[in-house]
């Protein structure tokens, strides 16, 4: 059966940044976050896991490389908890009230990570959450797409969570899901090529973004951003 989802009505405009590791969405993210604020609109930059005083020690489980031992449904389960409490606490309160809420991860990294990855179904995984989110899904999604080599050197400096220290084999799996999930649904998700130049990807991004807001005219978002 299809899955049909209500959209949820809110006068802000929700983004998620999705990918694999090291693909910049960090990065992207602060550019965009400036950008917002250079044209003095209300902007909420928040994260998953731990984008709340509880999902912090939920992020703690998930993300320490000690917990060798959590089980694939358990490490969904714990993202879920993670997100509904996120959706209930901050993301949807901030879209009601008119912000732009930016988040690094949302559904779509449980939907590649867990339903394709993990191999716990990506029906059942996108059902779970439709539960935990009250079906709010991003107005826009954007992948980084980066070649999972690529990002890894470009993370080793870094200290690597338990989720970054998978084989590369189940990285390449991440990559080709997102792709997968974007071909599915290219209404709410763009892949954008993280491998240009840090400007080129800005640029790249803002584009998606603008094009997105065209569809809102009326909206206050519109009469700020409109050329």
């Amino acid at each position: 059966m299809k899955r049909v989802i209500k959209k949820l009505s809110y006068p802000g405009f929700f983004i998620s940044f999705e990918g694999g590791e090291g693909a910049g969405k960090s990065t992207q993210i602060r550019h965009l976050v400036a950008f917002f604020k250079k044209n003095n609109l209300p902007v909420e930059l928040t994260l998953e896991p731990g984008g709340t005083p509880i999902g912090k020690k939920v992020r703690e489980l998930l993300l320490d490389p000690k917990n060798t031992a959590l089980t694939h449904r358990a490490e969904l389960l714990l993202y879920l908890a993670d997100r509904a409490q996120h959706v209930e606490e901050f993301i949807l309160p901030a879209l009601k009230a008119g912000k732009i809420v930016i988040t690094d991860r949302y559904a779509d990294s449980s939907n590649v990570y867990q339903g394709i990855c993990r191999k716990l179904g990506l029906d059942e995984t996108m059902k779970l959450n439709d539960f935990a989110t009250q079906n709010l899904y991003p107005d826009l999604a954007i992948i980084l797409d980066l070649p999972v080599k690529m990002g890894f050197d470009r993370m080793r400096q870094r200290v690597l969570d338990r989720m970054e220290r998978e084989k590369a084999s189940f990285h390449q799996q991440v990559r080709k899901g997102f792709l997968h999930l974007s071909q599915k649904y290219p209404k709410r998700i763009q892949v954008v090529n993280a491998a240009q130049s840090e400007d080129q990807v800005q640029a790249e991004i803002a584009r998606l973004i603008l094009a997105r807001i065209k569809k809102t005219k009326g909206t206050t978002l519109w009469k700020k951003l409109a050329p």
